[in-house]
């Protein structure tokens, strides 16, 4: 309330100075006489900083130890957790691993018994990775139907429905379409009955030797499909009081995940992208919303959760453009959000897709603060094509155009089985490319 008085005051003012008043007011002698000091304030002209400002060379920009040494010292003095070599979260669910999906469905598996074959499979992909060399693991998400399904069948209030407009159409590179169909909606009050993703992690820590990450979607997901839709008007007629019980569930199962002893968590974000697609924007903007505030909204969302997030808690954002089953929804550059989003998202990580021209340039790099970290998805998860080393590493030059080389790591640029049916790749193709980022991760940073 006193800035925006003084913001008041301060028109009144320039008002009166328009009108040709007030040139004798105390308000403008004070101006008058703060200009005039500045011309000779010692605090604004300072000989000795002149003079070392004079001396700025080429040179003075660079570092005089070697990156090595700098990761060291930055590693022991700050405890950071390694990003260099990690996979975004999904694996391929076998036949077997849906089979038991099925059988617990119709009652032919026990909970116990799913659970049990669940905890086996996930065992196995936790020591698949580590074996790979990753040095961030995670569960495998065999749990879930897909990456946000999990979510919503885990939460009480949510129903499923169709999207509202044409906001979830997926295509491949032949040119096939499809809507995905199944968005949340809010029939009840949103609330967490119990562990969303805690459980897996809890588990999961018990048989990882290194960094396990949990992921979740974002906020965003139970919103986009839908806009204003997203809720039953009767359950909230107002959508404040929707977000603010959808961030409570979210800070609840962050606690429940410190508890677990789970210190790193991913968020899933796929809206934000998809509004750097100028087909999605006129999609949105066709059934009454605005694509910019949905992006304020959005990155409000998460810097809400992110804000009551447990002390020592790493929070990475993936930037995903909708992938499953080698399908995507959108293509566009980070130019169109990348300076509100890199600037004004509080997150401690940013895994951003760019294994496509799609996905435009690097130069949207400029506006992320430097002291992020930046995982390049520079490696596919829809194409089978193996990725070359060499090119790998030209496009991480690139990338170091814009953004400091040692905050860069690099990643697959999505799960690999974003959806139980899993991805047009083999295993084989599957490990060779994680196995591909270990090697590329390793010649480039070391360690």
């Amino acid at each position: 309330m006193s800035f925006a008085k003084q913001k008041l005051t301060e028109l009144l003012e320039i008002k009166n100075l328009a009108a040709s008043k007030g040139r004798n007011s105390a308000a403008f002698l004070q101006n008058q006489k703060s200009i005039t000091n500045r011309k000779t304030s010692i605090l604004t002209h300072n000989p000795e900083i002149k003079k070392r400002v004079n001396a700025i060379t080429d040179a003075t920009a660079r570092r005089k130890s070697v990156f090595a040494i700098r990761k060291k010292k930055q590693q022991e003095t700050l405890d950071l957790p390694l990003f260099p070599t990690t996979t975004i979260g999904s694996f391929p669910q076998t036949n077997e691993v849906r089979s038991w999906r099925a059988k617990l469905r119709k009652g032919e598996f026990t909970q116990n018994q799913y659970d049990a074959a669940i905890r086996e499979e996930t065992t196995k992909a936790i020591r698949w990775q580590e074996g790979l060399g990753l040095q961030v693991v995670t569960d495998g998400e065999f749990r879930r139907e897909s990456w946000r399904l999990g979510f919503v069948s885990k939460v009480e209030g949510f129903v499923r429905a169709d999207a509202v407009g044409d906001v979830d159409l997926q295509r491949d590179d032949a040119g096939n379409v499809a809507r995905i169909g199944a968005a949340p909606l809010a029939a009840g009050k949103v609330r967490r009955t119990g562990p969303i993703v805690a459980d897996e992690i809890a588990f999961s820590l018990r048989h990882a030797k290194t960094t396990v990450k949990a992921t979740m979607p974002a906020p965003s997901y139970l919103h986009y499909p839908r806009g204003k839709a997203c809720v039953d008007p009767a359950v909230y007629p107002d959508l404040e009081e929707f977000f603010a019980d959808v961030v409570d569930v979210y800070v609840q199962e962050l606690r429940a995940l410190d508890a677990a002893g789970g210190r790193y968590l991913q968020i899933d974000e796929v809206a934000q992208p998809l509004l750097c697609d100028e087909s999605l924007r006129a999609a949105v903007r066709a059934r009454g919303d605005d694509p910019d505030r949905l992006i304020d909204l959005y990155i409000g969302l998460i810097n809400r959760i992110v804000r009551r997030r447990p002390a020592g808690m790493t929070i990475g954002v993936h930037m995903c453009r909708g992938n499953a089953m080698g399908k995507w929804i959108a293509s566009g550059s980070y130019e169109r959000i990348a300076e509100r989003t890199f600037n004004t998202l509080e997150a401690d990580a940013f895994f951003l897709e760019y294994d496509t021209e799609r996905a435009g340039g690097f130069e949207p790099l400029r506006f992320m603060p430097k002291h992020r970290k930046v995982v390049l998805g520079l490696v596919s998860t829809k194409a089978p094509r193996l990725e070359n080393k060499d090119f790998l590493k030209k496009r991480i030059d690139e990338a170091a155009k814009y953004f400091p080389f040692e905050n860069l790591a690099i990643s697959p640029q999505c799960g690999f089985a974003s959806h139980s049916r899993g991805s047009a790749l083999s295993f084989a193709q599957q490990e060779a490319k994680l196995t591909r980022v270990v090697e590329t991760a390793r010649e480039v940073w070391g360690g």
